[in-house]
């Protein structure tokens, strides 16, 4: 707990401050509370973002995480959900503070301390966050960055807290030491259009946004990589923005590492009978 004042108001900064960096439940109560009116409200949008991440193996009954018997998730999808947390920013304002103070309306001050020990203690280590009860044991997210990788380890229900903390530096070790970001391989050939048949647009532009710069490889083997891409000679309309057209896939030497999509970057609408006749009245002008 940070030890609220009862009926008191506080910032949202400094309620996301104790909850992020010190656990603290009574925040959490108070942020879910405050945005749905009641916990259990807030534990319904909760499981409605859950799946929207597909984590299809957990189920949220409250904003805690203290313990209930219809409560439950899994490694897998804590991993999926840390995924998430790190694509923002923000987060880490908070989560990679390892001693701060929370000051009251009253004036009162608690002390706010990490739970997570590896943010003092592991080079790079910037969050996540630690969990434990009786029924769940010890938990913990990490995730540290360095030489610009970013790794992240999940232990679940380990024996004592020290044990989390020693699983997740070994596997945070072994990311570390064995892999590497290479430069995605460069693409033969990179259109930056595609054609399209029965549509007033003669072609719609292509959107590699999905395209990340790097690659996570074993190091040492970035020779072997290769980049194909993939995409029919033409499409056949209606085309919509943000249709996958076609796709990017990166070999390792003949292993398939990993596909991403090519899109349409505008619309290309389907030609009516009308929009024909246009046309070629157009044409007929122009001619």
């Amino acid at each position: 707990q940070a030890l609220l004042d009862a009926g008191a108001v506080y910032s949202l900064e400094d309620l996301l401050h104790a909850t992020i960096v010190a656990s603290a439940n009574d925040a959490a109560c108070a942020l879910a509370e405050h945005i749905s009116g009641t916990e259990a409200a807030f534990a319904e949008l909760m499981n409605a973002r859950a799946a929207e991440l597909g984590m299809n193996n957990t189920y949220y009954t409250n904003a805690t995480g203290l313990p209930d018997d219809a409560q439950y998730t899994t490694a897998r999808d804590v991993a999926t959900l840390s995924v998430e947390m790190c694509r923002h920013p923000d987060y880490f304002k908070h989560a990679s503070v390892w001693m701060d103070t929370l000051t009251h309306p009253s004036g009162r001050v608690t002390d706010l301390t990490n739970t997570n020990r590896l943010v003092r203690f592991y080079e790079g280590c910037d969050g996540l966050k630690t969990g434990s009860a009786d029924a769940s044991r010890y938990c913990l997210s990490a995730t540290a960055q360095k030489d610009g990788l970013r790794f992240i380890a999940i232990v679940l229900g380990a024996e004592t807290s020290q044990k989390r903390f020693d699983e997740a530096r070994a596997m945070l070790d072994y990311g570390f030491a064995n892999y590497a970001a290479a430069p995605l391989p460069t693409l033969p050939e990179r259109p930056l259009e595609l054609a399209v048949k029965g549509s007033a647009e003669d072609s719609v532009p292509l959107d590699y946004a999905a395209l990340p710069e790097t690659i996570l490889i074993e190091k040492g083997t970035a020779s072997a990589l290769r980049a194909e891409l993939t995409l029919p000679e033409a499409l056949e309309a209606p085309v919509e923005k943000g249709q996958t057209v076609g796709k990017v896939s990166i070999f390792q030497d003949d292993t398939l590492l990993n596909e991403y999509e090519v899109k349409a970057a505008a619309d290309a609408p389907l030609l009516t009978f009308g929009g024909a006749l246009e046309l070629l009245w157009q044409c007929l002008l122009g001619a």
